[in-house]
């Protein structure tokens, strides 16, 4: 009975955190439009610099929608904290009986939910422009499922550390891009192995990418909310 009023003392608020956070992100409106946007126009651009060739296009198809999906994210992580940081309304979070971990994941959740998920509802028209295949549409969906949320929890590292810096998003850039490229990697081989046909070899980037996110979910908020209460002090 302890055990249960606690879990439900502790997720019923992780919730209110949650709603709050997306009914802000609905009312504005304006900062998860633009991600998708600059998601879809980034990745139309390149078959203007590339050619127009079907073969061209499908072989960097896949780089070209990891690469400026990363990009997208990382555009919008920023300002994961920094809202509520500039206001004090994350002063007035920490003093909640929430656990700064638990806060942490339900503003990555918020953050997942309105930047992550457009991306994907995105994805397929930009496959079709560059030509890939059917059999790769449900590969690169599922590998984009498995790495943005890492993306977006490796991002809420970097937002809470570069808290209060004036020059904080070039600091965040220099900081989350290294600890990107490994699911830049293995989601790009995902679509890859798909396209070859190999459905076997595409199993162990998706086993990987499934790993990175599990080792995010475990570490990325103790290390965001260390971070968050460095910057509070």
């Amino acid at each position: 009975m302890t055990n249960q009023t606690t879990r439900n003392g502790t997720f019923a608020p992780m919730l209110a955190l949650l709603g709050r956070d997306l009914r802000l992100s609905l009312a504005s409106g304006g900062d998860s439009a633009m991600v998708v946007v600059f998601f879809v126009l980034a990745a139309i651009l390149f078959p203007f610099g590339v050619g127009p060739e079907s073969a061209v296009l499908t072989r960097i198809g896949s780089g070209v929608i990891w690469v400026t999906a990363l990009l997208a994210v990382l555009l919008s992580v920023e300002r994961l904290f920094l809202a509520d940081y500039e206001d004090g309304s994350l002063e007035l979070l920490a003093l909640t009986p929430l656990p700064m971990e638990f806060l942490v994941l339900a503003k990555v959740a918020a953050h997942w939910l309105t930047t992550g998920l457009p991306l994907l509802v995105a994805t397929p028209i930009l496959g079709l422009l560059y030509h890939l295949p059917p059999a790769a549409f449900g590969p690169m969906i599922l590998a984009l499922m498995l790495g943005t949320p890492t993306l977006s929890l490796v991002g809420a590292i970097g937002s809470a550390l570069t808290l209060g810096s004036r020059r904080g998003g070039v600091l965040l850039s220099l900081l989350v891009l290294p600890l990107y490229v490994p699911v830049l990697i293995f989601g790009t081989a995902v679509v890859d192995a798909a396209i070859s046909g190999s459905g076997e070899t595409a199993k162990t980037p998706i086993m990987i990418l499934a790993a990175l996110l599990l080792a995010s979910l475990a570490l990325a908020p103790w290390a965001t909310a260390a971070a968050v209460r460095q910057a509070l002090e």
